[in-house]
């Protein structure tokens, strides 16, 4: 008898990062794919069956055997029904994609949340390991996070939980797209320190890359605009942690990139903020920009066991 593999896609704005996991968690193969979002929500529809196609057949080519395919999409997902609910970064709406690929591939499918099975790979396989109450939080364009309890994800009664992002940590701050103001990924996100950054020194193409290394060089402008995005990040995990209280905050997404340029300030600006909370371990994604399909795949394993 072969060995089985599970099919695993984590499908982003721009791209797809797609992969053949073993159960144990070793990649066999790995892929990475245009989303072309551009063509609409059709075309993208089209390209994950086939490229999930392509993967089973790679996978038989090989010897393996595909038993499960995991997907991770954006936006609002239920995965209880396999339903990519909202995404404007791809355009879905009420896409019921578990069924379409499970027709396709003939395999059970298991549809996820991209930030929620991040957070379940980082849990599982990377900085969260060993812990029962793990959050973990992407700051990259926007910013999202996932609880993972006792191993198991939570997406709420409506696909939408973990929205952190959301959460008004400076009231009357800036317009944020869900129509909010002073919403923490207007305030915090990769995003949002470029264009802080752009605004006060007219330089329309800085990113929050370059503010955490101008900052971390000692240049003063860039500095407080850093500063008061790690205030405003320190403001919504004293949120999550009050809500959720959890053992370790793993920060991930493009961000956490600046490493102790980030994770030191926001320590500290969290253990000023404490006061009746108790204080979680706090940082760093291990899995990086593999942490998506790495989940999808457990997301593919998991659903095998609830079939057995």
């Amino acid at each position: 008898m072969s060995e089985t593999v599970v099919i695993a896609l984590d499908v982003g704005g721009t791209g797809m990062k797609c992969a053949l996991v073993r159960p144990d968690g070793a990649v066999h193969h790995e892929e990475r794919h245009p989303t072309r979002a551009e063509r609409g929500p059709e075309t993208v529809t089209e390209n994950i069956l086939s490229i999930a196609e392509g993967l089973a057949g790679r996978a038989r080519a090989d010897g393996l055997t595909p038993v499960a395919a995991g997907i991770a999409v954006p936006g609002v997902v239920d995965e209880a029904s396999g339903v990519a609910v909202w995404s404007s970064n791809v355009g879905f709406r009420d896409v019921p994609l578990r069924d379409l690929a499970a027709r396709r591939l003939q395999l059970p499918v298991a549809l996820g949340h991209d930030v929620r099975v991040g957070a379940l790979a980082e849990a599982r396989l990377g900085a969260g390991r060993g812990r029962r109450h793990v959050l973990f939080v992407a700051i990259g364009t926007g910013i999202a996070s996932g609880l993972v309890v006792d191993g198991a994800g939570y997406s709420g009664a409506h696909g939408a939980a973990g929205e952190i992002g959301h959460v008004t940590v400076r009231p009357g701050g800036q317009p944020c797209g869900c129509g909010l103001r002073g919403c923490l990924e207007t305030e915090a996100s990769a995003r949002a320190i470029g264009r802080r950054y752009a605004e006060l020194t007219g330089e329309s193409g800085a990113t929050a890359f370059d503010v955490a290394t101008r900052a971390a060089a000692g240049e003063q402008l860039a500095a407080q605009v850093w500063r008061d995005a790690i205030e405003a990040l320190a403001d919504g995990l004293l949120t999550a942690q009050a809500l959720y209280d959890v053992g370790v905050v793993v920060l991930g997404g493009g961000l956490a990139e600046a490493r102790d340029g980030l994770l030191t300030p926001v320590r500290e600006a969290f253990a000023r903020r404490v006061t009746f909370h108790r204080t979680p371990e706090i940082v760093r994604a291990e899995l990086g920009d593999t942490a998506g399909c790495l989940g999808s795949a457990l997301l593919a394993l998991d659903c095998l066991g609830t079939l057995a």
